[in-house]
């Protein structure tokens, strides 16, 4: 005779579930997973939007539209940019990052804090200094210097974060068969970033189609910056809407090239033992060239936009910090910062509790549904609320609701990818104790789970309150009248070229970036197990 030990009974009455299966959810399997699909429905408003449009427009407009010579400058501009930009990225982001956790480099632990600072800068508060330190700045070489320059730390941090896990006795496998520390890079070490070369290059692409503010300021055009200009001339104008579809078109391409080069390798570690510390390579007579090479890096990266804006902030002198002109542009940026924060974060929940603790074809489109959404532009996402705001609900267009629903839509996955790994640390079995002492599944939700995850929530809040902060297109199309952020009055006191006005602004965003941009470091460093 034997005894049942899988579900002995509680003093409730109740029983506790069966290894291997997930707790009851806070509100039920069925309640979850239909607030996911309703989360999904509404992600995917921008792209139904661009699909909408182009079928309206009517076949034989719409292909005079696409397929004419404007259209043809704006994708060679664009192509060009990419073709450019994104192997520099990945060139400066691999290197800093070999330099960094491959090598005995001096001081290293520095240049890697100092390697990722450029991330606290606005692309375009980049554009502003550079502008202001040489004025004649225009076009394509323009546009790859600044565009390089603000997102090789995209490149630089997945990479580093891979470097310091990477298991060195490969490296010392390859040594034994005779490879050269070059040689061993090549085929052994640079096989093992693809995922992360991969990943950096497709957000690198991703924030060149998105980007509007560095490029017009330099006069370089590309889609988003055509499709602005459509929209301030005409208004919601076909044009600007085929110039978007263009554009949507452009990002899922990006989108599936990523997913196809990642190819299907293991880059796992597999066997037993420890993994040994990585042995760091003498630089010798390369030591000197190396720290003139990331002291350049990072002066024309961070230094240089730095140190315009604070020259610009005290040419302007203390008549530029007129409290009722920047003090409420700051509070709205908080709060508009904190209400997105708060907002996208509790949205993720239902996503994230769906991937990690039922895990299924289903979730896993559901969650697609999210990453297709924020790839992209802000500017599309601005269009398609402004169209459907004013056709079916004209009462809310340009209201603070509409806006704070394109920051979810925008920066949902940074949220979303932090709770799923706070959810994923989170042991199910605890849950499934207090569920079994007769806990209710919300209240054992909440003082079990929710206790584990917040630490992972508060850092996925963080990044998207660092997105919003610095958020430019979207703010512009969808602000209620009488708005002031920090980016938008930047924007409009260097557009009239008050370069030292605009400086007070740009400061502020520095100062609100730099502590989320190391929380962004240190957060990789954690994944690396560091």
């Amino acid at each position: 005779m034997t005894t049942d030990l899988a579900a002995p009974p509680t003093a409730a009455g109740t029983t506790t579930a069966g290894r291997g299966k997930s707790p009851r959810p806070p509100f039920g399997v069925s309640a979850v997973s239909v607030l996911a699909v309703l989360i999904a429905l509404f992600s995917l408003l921008p792209l139904g939007y661009v699909v909408y449009m182009t079928a309206a427009t009517g076949w034989d407009t719409a292909v005079g539209l696409i397929f004419r010579q404007r259209v043809g400058e704006l994708l060679l501009n664009t192509v060009l940019l990419m073709l450019v930009t994104v192997p520099l990225c990945l060139v400066l982001g691999v290197g800093g990052a070999w330099l960094v956790e491959r090598t005995k480099l001096r001081g290293h632990k520095i240049w890697a804090v100092l390697l990722a600072a450029p991330l606290a800068i606005p692309a375009f508060v980049n554009s502003y200094a550079w502008v202001s330190a040489v004025p004649s700045l225009e076009g394509l070489g323009s546009g790859v210097l600044i565009a390089t320059l603000s997102y090789f730390p995209l490149v630089y941090i997945p990479a580093a974060a891979t470097l310091s896990r990477l298991d060195p006795a490969i490296e010392q496998s390859a040594a034994a068969l005779g490879l050269g520390a070059w040689r061993a890079f090549f085929r052994v070490v640079l096989p093992q970033l693809r995922i992360a070369m991969t990943g950096g290059a497709l957000l690198v692409s991703l924030h060149l189609l998105a980007e509007y503010g560095a490029f017009a300021m330099i006069r370089f055009d590309t889609f988003t910056t055509a499709i602005m200009v459509q929209f301030q001339s005409t208004f919601n104008g076909t044009a600007g809407n085929m110039l978007a579809s263009v554009l949507v078109f452009f990002c899922l391409i990006l989108l599936l090239l990523e997913v196809r080069s990642r190819g299907s390798a293991r880059y796992a570690r597999i066997g037993s033992g420890a993994q040994a510390k990585a042995m760091r390579l003498p630089l010798h007579a390369y030591q000197v060239p190396a720290q003139l090479f990331l002291l350049a890096l990072t002066a024309l990266a961070f230094g240089l936009p730095l140190f315009f804006v604070l020259r610009w902030t005290i040419a302007g002198g203390s008549g530029i910090w007129t409290a009722d002109e920047f003090l409420p542009a700051l509070l709205q940026t908080l709060g508009y910062g904190l209400a997105g924060a708060v907002v996208t974060t509790a949205v993720a929940f239902p996503m994230a509790y769906l991937a990690v603790r039922h895990p299924s074809w289903f979730s896993k489109s559901l969650e697609l549904s999210n990453y297709v959404t924020s790839s992209l532009p802000g500017i599309v996402v601005g269009l398609a609320f402004v169209t459907v705001s004013i056709r079916l609900v004209p009462g809310v267009y340009q209201t603070a609701g509409v806006l704070v629903a394109a920051y979810v839509l925008l920066f949902l996955p940074r949220a979303l990818v932090n709770i799923r790994a706070g959810l994923a640390q989170a042991p199910k079995e605890l849950d499934e104790a207090a569920q079994a002492l007769g806990k209710p599944p919300l209240q054992s939700f909440i003082r079990v789970t929710l206790r584990l995850t917040a630490p992972a929530a508060a850092g996925g809040a963080a990044l998207v309150f660092l997105a919003i902060a610095n958020e430019l297109t979207a703010t512009l199309l969808l602000s209620p009248n009488g708005t002031r952020t920090l980016a938008t009055e930047f924007w409009s006191k260097s557009s009239e070229i008050d370069y030292a006005a605009a400086a007070p602004y740009a400061l502020l965003m520095i100062l609100l970036s730099a502590p989320m941009t190391y929380l962004l470091f240190q957060q990789s460093k954690k994944v690396a197990g560091q």
